[in-house]
C-alpha cells in the first residue's frame, strides 16, 4: 500500500492523527483545489451518500457545536509547495460510533453526491476504516 498522508491532531489532549489520506485522495485535492479554491470535508452519519465525506469549498458547510474538528490536512501542490490547509469534520453522533477507528481517505472512480465538489469528475471519495487503539495521551 501507498504511504499515506497523515492530518495534523486537532482534539484537545490528543497528540496522534485520526485521519490519513491516501495519494489518489492527495492527486484529487490538489485539482479540486485548483478549480475551487480552500476546501473542507465534513464526515456526517446516515446512509447513502450521507455516510460518504463529503468535500466542499472551505466554509460552504456551516460547522458548529454539534461538529468536531478531527484533523487539518496540510496540501502540497506534489511538487514541494504548499497549497494550504484542509479542515476534516464530523458530527459528535457519528464521532461516538467511530472514535476507536482510524479512518483513510481514498478516492474511487463512480458517482458520488452531487453535493460534493468531486461529482463532476467521475470519482468519489470514501473512508476506508481500521479499529485500532489509539497511543494514551
Amino acid at each position: 500500500m501507498s504511504t499515506v498522508t497523515e492530518t495534523k491532531a486537532t482534539i484537545p489532549g490528543e497528540g496522534f492523527s485520526r485521519v490519513a489520506f491516501a495519494p489518489e485522495a492527495m492527486e484529487l485535492l490538489r485539482k479540486l483545489w485548483g478549480i475551487h479554491g480552500p476546501l473542507m470535508f465534513h464526515q456526517s452519519g446516515g446512509c447513502c451518500d450521507g455516510s460518504s465525506p463529503m468535500c466542499y469549498p472551505a466554509g460552504e458547510f456551516r460547522t458548529g457545536g454539534s461538529d468536531i474538528l478531527l484533523g487539518v490536512l496540510p496540501l502540497d501542490d506534489g511538487a514541494g509547495g504548499v497549497l494550504g490547509e484542509i479542515d476534516f469534520w464530523m458530527s459528535k453522533e457519528q464521532f461516538e460510533y467511530w472514535k476507536h477507528t482510524k479512518l483513510t481517505v481514498d478516492v474511487v472512480t463512480g458517482r458520488g453526491s452531487g453535493f460534493s465538489v468531486e461529482a463532476p469528475e467521475g470519482k468519489r471519495f470514501l473512508i476506508r476504516s481500521q479499529i485500532i487503539e489509539f497511543p494514551a495521551s
